[in-house]
């Protein structure tokens, strides 16, 4: 018997391997109720691909003993009487057999891929739109590579229940009770002797199937731990500060230390893979010989045929298989339920924002924006996440994965209470703390008009910017953007009417005509070239390589700082949103491309109402009106020139910061 028939009766040797590495805690976890109903329900849709896979896998289990008896007939009924066209026949039926069971196979094959996949698409979607639904405090707190997993190898591992661990757990059992009644039916004394190998055959199966889910739950956290340091020094930020402070000495020495912890691993694993086939081989061989050495001694009394010998020892490579696999049926099937549990807890998070039942569209024309005695807390985490999707959480269990939680990394804007960072925003100090960071906003902009944000670091400035876009919702008090307040508002009409420009403003890696095209896909070219002259940046996309189609690399970085916020300000003006906020877009940028840039917000603010976290005087000084923010609240609002008049805040800030742009 051969370790190839063995396993090739319990899903592969692949299937084997990764049954014995399976974590055999998982066993023991307790699944949420209702979990295995939910399982169901997904399953609903491919039910009967499912009844017509399953019957597949039983007609070929069925089929395991079909070979040896026909076999057993070739040499009792036809060699033995010199029967020659018996012989022929039987050995016909042999290879039809043959044929018959790799038919079933490919259709097993077949049926098993069209539910598996089905299954994959359905999760993958169902978590990408839940995801997509969740606010930014969310995504502030999430790991990346930890919501890439949940999409990933958690869907897979949970598509296996229908494929792999299903299919495995009837085929088994049926091989297993069919062979173990022909064996009977043949001869119940060499039976007897080959299920004497059986607790020789399970109990190496199960202890080394535990050092195997060691290793590779270690050999797992070790590729991570590999897989996060390359991750963070092949994005280009990562890459710009090894090349301005690292030393290629030190990254190659540590990176080479880490890559031989994984080598090493890789070998123990190995090296114990392969010491239990051995010795699993050794015992397949013992019990070939106990049934060969019985069985002969039988044959020669006369007791059995020399076919029912052959016969036998066909069957024993059909018997041991399934048999060591069932052993570990229980941590096959938790695995799979677990990586269920693991999509469903994504998508049962509830989001923070969302559309109430009757909510409505903003009324046309220009718009007002007013915050009435707003008072706001960042919300805490076990308000917007999960906590297996933040930090490092354990590896993946089940299925033999890396939870990219650890090789995708993280996100790098996660503060402690799930405040926003570049991603909308400057990241202020006030959100690191659990308290409230607006104190009773009141403010109201007039349609057409610009309002200019001006106050200390950590004045909540940026907080009360992300308030008009609804990225988070007041704790109190409302926001209203042409009269109606924000929570009875379409999210989708109020992302048309409310453009936002950060000091960092993210583009996809992607071509220029993809970043533009993804404020307004249906913009002809004859637009985008327009949005780009308004972006006073039309030129510079003209003397790319590739115009439009060219590639501007990971967060737009094949551009600089100012040409960046150009195309991201063509996008916003693409959008032709009615209000507009700009959060500090020439913070960090040079006299130069401040120029340009601020042409293109000029564009941009003409004809609507705009609200400005201010940086430059000049910004300053072109507002209708200037709200002075400090401590959460509004402690100053007038003209440039009222301002200063009063001798307050604004006139502090004016001589410290604002004034020495004119020296």
């Amino acid at each position: 018997m051969s370790m190839g028939s063995m396993g090739g009766h319990m899903g592969g040797p692949g299937g084997f391997a990764r049954t014995l590495r399976q974590d055999s805690s998982v066993k023991d976890h307790r699944l949420r109720p209702g979990t295995t109903r939910r399982v169901v329900r997904y399953a609903a849709p491919y039910r009967y691909q499912i009844v017509v896979f399953l019957g597949l896998v039983v007609l070929a289990a069925l089929m395991v003993v079909a070979t040896p008896l026909l076999l057993q007939r070739i040499i009792d009924d036809g060699v033995a009487t010199g029967d020659r066209r018996l012989v022929v026949v039987l050995a016909a039926l042999v290879a039809l057999v043959a044929v018959a069971e790799a038919v079933l196979t490919l259709l097993q094959r077949w049926f098993s891929a069209r539910i598996g996949e089905g299954l994959i698409y359905d999760l993958r979607t169902d978590v990408f739109t839940h995801v997509q639904e969740q606010s930014v405090a969310f995504f502030t707190r999430s790991q990346t590579g930890s919501l890439v997993t949940r999409l990933n190898s958690d869907v897979i591992g949970a598509q296996r229940a229908f494929t792999t661990t299903l299919s495995g757990v009837v085929s088994n059992v049926i091989s297993v009770v069919v062979v173990l009644g022909t064996m009977l039916a043949l001869s119940w004394q060499i039976t007897l002797v080959a299920l004497l190998v059986v607790p020789v055959l399970l109990l190496p199966a199960r202890r080394v199937g535990r050092r195997l889910a060691a290793l590779n739950r270690r050999g797992m956290e070790l590729n991570a731990e590999l897989g996060n340091r390359m991750t963070e020094r092949f994005n280009v930020a990562g890459a710009l500060l090894v090349k301005l402070f690292g030393t290629p000495e030190r990254e190659q020495a540590e990176f080479a230390e880490r890559a031989g912890a994984v080598r090493e691993i890789g070998i123990k694993t190995a090296m114990s893979s392969r010491v239990f086939f051995a010795a699993l081989g050794a015992m397949a061989s013992l019990a070939t010989a106990l049934v060969y050495g019985v069985g002969g001694l039988l044959a020669i009394e006369q007791a059995v045929t020399v076919g029912t010998l052959v016969a036998f020892a066909g069957l024993l490579g059909r018997l041991y298989g399934p048999v060591t696999a069932l052993s570990n049926v229980q941590v096959d099937v938790m695995s799979a339920l677990v990586s269920f549990e693991r999509v469903f807890e994504v998508l049962d998070l509830e989001p923070m924002i969302t559309d109430v039942p009757d909510a409505v569209d903003l009324p046309d024309g220009p718009l007002s924006v007013e915050l009435d005695d707003v008072r706001f807390s960042y919300p805490g985490p076990d308000q917007v996440g999960l906590a297996s999707l933040e930090g490092v959480p354990a590896v993946g269990v089940g299925h033999g994965e890396n939870d990219g939680a650890r090789t995708g990394g993280g996100n790098g804007r996660t503060a402690g209470d799930g405040r926003p960072g570049k991603a909308v925003g400057r990241a202020e100090p006030d959100g690191l703390r659990q308290e409230e960071v607006l104190k009773g906003v009141s403010l109201r902009v007039e349609p057409g008009t610009m309002v200019a944000l001006v106050g200390p670091s950590g004045a909540g400035k940026t907080t009360l910017s992300t308030m008009i876009a609804r990225l988070y919702d007041p704790t109190s008090g409302a926001v209203r953007v042409g009269g109606l307040d924000l929570r009875h508002v379409r999210q989708a009409s109020l992302h048309k009417a409310v453009g936002v420009v950060t000091q960092d403003a993210h583009l996809f890696h992607d071509t220029v005509r993809a970043n533009l095209l993804y404020a307004r896909p249906e913009a002809s070219e004859e637009e985008l070239y327009a949005a780009l002259r308004a972006a006073h940046v039309e030129p510079l996309v003209q003397r790319l390589p590739d115009g439009l189609d060219t590639v501007v690399g990971d967060r737009g970085h094949r551009l600089s700082g100012g040409e960046k916020q150009r195309v991201a300000i063509a996008r916003l003006l693409l959008r032709s949103p009615r209000v507009v906020v700009l959060d500090e877009a020439t913070a960090h940028l040079d006299s130069e491309s401040e120029a340009a840039v601020q042409l293109a917000l000029d564009s941009a603010m003409v004809g609507r109402t705009s609200i400005v976290i201010a940086h430059r005087l000049s910004t300053v000084r072109k507002a209708d009106s200037i709200a002075v923010i400090d401590a959460g609240r509004v402690v100053e609002q007038g003209t440039h020139a009222e301002l200063l008049a009063r001798g307050g805040l604004y006139a502090e800030l004016y001589e410290t910061q604002f004034a020495t742009q004119n020296a």
